[in-house]
């Protein structure tokens, strides 16, 4: 009986537990394809549009030379324009028979007040760009004498690396003059030089006045490199008597702690940004060469 009634029931199978899934599986089931998109490549010019340019850009030269060839004419222009459009304004009241006293309910008075205005406009800007015109920047040639003066004290690598920067800054810049102060001493004079009054020989360079000038303890206290642009402007000149006394640009340059490079140039805003950049690169490499010296 018992045995026939354990026959009869129906069991529900046993939950079958999820057998574990090792990480490099679930990374293998989560890793998606891989697709390569390459962006489409724009076709390359045809021979027209190669000629098209190519005219385009001499069409543009063509017409900026021309500019500046004529300049005062370019800047006279709106005086022209300006002026002919008065006229014919006036020339065409005249004729067409219009009451002179301008009528506010007439569209040819309200016409003509808007062109005389615009007229008087275009003379203005004729007149504004006449009368300012911008500076031409070049090269002078500095009043002085040629110096070349060496520490006794600077050692032959030293004196080696000093060299080579002062040609290189003489080959890549604008720059004609060149003082390097170091530990408290001048070791190095070259360049144009200012001319005493007494023999017409190159001034000396005073270290310790210098030292204590504006200029040097703005330039150590702030470790970065000065640039004076326009050294006319600047009345911290007075502090550069060994320069000469046209000196256009000044870099002020600080060599690590102990010293400073003063570069004179020939012309007004002659060093660039990369110029700067460069010479404040040499300046570390003049300070690892004097500090083992």
């Amino acid at each position: 009986m018992e045995t026939s009634l354990l026959r009869s029931r129906t069991f529900a199978p046993l939950p079958s537990t999820p057998r574990p899934v090792s990480s490099q599986r679930r990374r293998r089931r989560r890793r998606l394809p891989s697709i390569t998109f390459f962006p489409p490549q724009p076709p390359p010019p045809s021979r027209g549009d190669r000629i098209c340019s190519s005219a385009m850009r001499q069409r543009q030269e063509w017409v900026g030379d021309w500019v500046r060839s004529n300049d005062t004419l370019v800047r006279a222009l709106p005086i022209l324009v300006g002026g002919a459009s008065l006229l014919a304004v006036l020339l065409n009241r005249a004729v067409s028979g219009i009451a002179a006293v301008s009528d506010a309910s007439s569209s040819q008075s309200r016409a003509d007040i808007l062109t005389l205005a615009l007229s008087v406009t275009d003379i203005l800007a004729g007149l504004v760009w006449l009368s300012i015109r911008p500076k031409t920047i070049s090269q002078v040639v500095p009043r002085g004498v040629d110096c070349k003066r060496v520490d006794a004290d600077v050692s032959s690598s030293a004196l080696h690396e000093l060299l080579w920067t002062w040609d290189s800054l003489t080959a890549a810049t604008c720059c004609k003059s060149l003082v390097v102060v170091y530990g408290g001493n001048c070791i190095l004079q070259i360049g144009v030089a200012a001319a005493s009054l007494q023999d017409g020989s190159a001034v000396t360079v005073d270290a310790q006045r210098f030292i204590q000038g504006s200029l040097y303890k703005s330039a150590m206290e702030s470790k970065k490199q000065s640039y004076l642009a326009n050294l006319a402007l600047y009345p911290g000149r007075t502090e550069l008597p060994f320069l000469p006394a046209n000196t256009q640009a000044l870099i002020l340059q600080p060599i690590g702690d102990k010293g400073i490079a003063v570069i004179g140039g020939d012309t007004i805003r002659g060093f660039t940004n990369l110029d700067q950049a460069w010479i404040g690169m040499i300046a570390d490499k003049l300070d690892a060469t004097l500090s083992k010296s």
